[in-house]
């Protein structure tokens, strides 16, 4: 199977990781261009170097897997099976995106959205292809969950489809209704949120509430470190989303997150966030 991957950073290159796994499947590796997913393809190889030290896997399926992933540019994914998106969680840029490819891929080819809160009706909108959810979370290749969400107008084959590949390339799948976050970031983002008041009233340090979480709700991860892991500024994004979709306040943002979004404190993949990386 022919597989186009979109976006180059932590999320699309742990998804190509994943399919890059099984030797039935060939990547097309796209980047925002073709340095960028050059850059990407040097991370995964710095990543596997790390695994095989660490003799989680061998040097033979390291090479494989960086064999069957190839970088390309989204001409280059006209005969795609499939192509997945993993770019920034936008819905004019997700959908302009598929509006690009629905013009130059084949008909047969399935069109997957990553994004973690968006409308999947509304990427999808005007477009010949049909999209569907397939919402995989960080670290991709560790993490078993994919959350499956069909929009209006998806037909149940294709849900059908992408849940059994979810099972084929190691994956649990659930199918989920469309909603704003679907069900893990509607539960998840807000607890966030909460963690972050809780800093900005000073009723406990960084550290300690993520001690809290972790030993008194036998969290394996914190809550503001999982903030700074996932992104902050995609748990702005995702909290807007909420409240837009839903119109309650209790989804509001946290005027701190939104400040240290606007300074660039957006967690591990700036170097500063609640931690400094």
């Amino acid at each position: 199977m022919l597989v186009g991957i979109f976006g180059a950073g932590v999320m699309g290159l742990g998804i190509a990781q994943v399919f890059a796994k099984n030797e039935k499947n060939n990547i097309i590796l796209c980047g925002s261009s073709v340095e960028s997913a050059k850059r990407g393809k040097g991370m995964l190889e710095a990543t596997f170097k790390k695994l095989i030290a660490r003799e989680k896997i061998t040097t033979e399926l390291a090479n494989s897997m960086l064999d069957r992933i190839k970088i390309g540019v989204k001409d280059d994914c006209c005969d795609c099976d499939i192509v997945i998106e993993s770019v920034v969680e936008n819905l004019d840029v997700k959908h302009n995106l598929f509006a690009y490819l629905d013009a130059i891929c084949k008909d047969e080819c399935i069109f997957v959205t990553n994004t973690s809160s968006l409308s999947i009706t509304e990427i999808g909108a005007n477009l010949e292809h049909q999209v569907v959810g397939m919402h995989f979370f960080n670290p991709a290749p560790v993490m078993s969950l994919v959350e499956i969400t069909a929009g209006l107008n998806t037909p149940n084959e294709i849900v059908d489809y992408v849940y059994n590949l979810a099972k084929e390339i190691g994956k649990t799948p659930i199918k989920v209704k469309e909603h704003a976050g679907f069900v893990v970031n509607r539960i998840l983002i807000p607890m966030i949120n909460e963690a972050i008041c809780v800093y900005a009233d000073g009723i406990a340090s960084v550290e300690d509430i993520d001690s809290a979480m972790r030993l008194g709700a036998n969290h394996p991860m914190g809550p503001l470190a999982l903030g700074d892991m996932i992104g902050l500024d995609v748990v702005l994004a995702i909290l807007e989303t909420l409240q837009k979709e839903t119109g309650d306040i209790k989804y509001r943002p946290h005027p701190l997150l939104r400040k240290m979004v606007r300074g660039g404190w957006l967690g591990k993949k700036s170097g500063q966030g609640f931690y400094k990386y």
